[in-house]
């Protein structure tokens, strides 16, 4: 091996050199012109640029331009449900501040609303209420057919997401946030206690 093709070889290990933004810089970049282009129109080109980069720290962070869709896809769609908040609370208000979480966050999303109808950001879509907000419904739930709750509560969800933003609906789409809540939550509180025991209550008892 001749000294030109050795220095080819070292240049292609390890870390591209230099000061590169974290992950997570890089997702925000990519996040943003995925929902305002699709995937298919965002190029790895454009985010390299949107983040201040070099190409080459993408793909030593991501792999392919794929996978960075699938993350932070997967990270926006986080971000609308609010699973983590929305679960973490009492109980009986837990519907109500997951719909409050999704209409609050997609009505103030300033995108392209023709952008979120590509196929590639509804089946990344599907894929994440699939296999990550139902299995983790289903954990909190507990019980023989927190499954099938859970799978009631996604249902839900998923019909909000898509008649109203994605494919919307004109009734849907026509609603306020307000009068989204008012007719969805029943559903949703249904699904989400159904027949889960109670957590009992701690009695405090005074000192005499």
């Amino acid at each position: 091996m001749n000294k030109s093709e050795g220095r080819r070889e070292g240049r292609s290990r390890g870390r591209p050199r230099g000061n590169p933004p974290t992950r997570a810089q890089i997702a925000d970049a990519a996040r943003g012109l995925f929902l305002e282009h699709g995937y298919r129109r965002t190029t790895l080109r454009a985010i390299a640029a949107a983040a201040g980069v070099d190409q080459a720290l993408i793909k030593y962070h991501f792999g392919s331009k794929q996978q960075l869709f699938g993350e932070v896809t997967d990270l926006q769609c986080a971000r609308s449900l609010g699973l983590a908040e929305a679960l973490d609370g009492d109980p009986a208000g837990a519907a109500d501040r997951i719909l409050q979480a999704v209409t609050d966050l997609w009505d103030a999303t300033a995108v392209d609303r023709a952008a979120l109808q590509d196929e590639d950001v509804m089946g990344a879509l599907r894929g994440y209420l699939d296999g990550e907000v139902l299995p983790q419904i289903a954990e909190y739930l507990g019980g023989t057919d927190a499954t099938e709750r859970a799978t009631a509560v996604v249902t839900v969800i998923g019909g909000l997401i898509f008649t109203r933003y994605l494919q919307p609906l004109p009734t849907a789409a026509g609603l306020s946030a307000d009068d989204v809540r008012r007719i969805l939550a029943p559903t949703l509180r249904a699904a989400l206690q159904g027949s889960r025991p109670r957590r009992p209550v701690v009695r405090r008892v005074a000192a005499a």
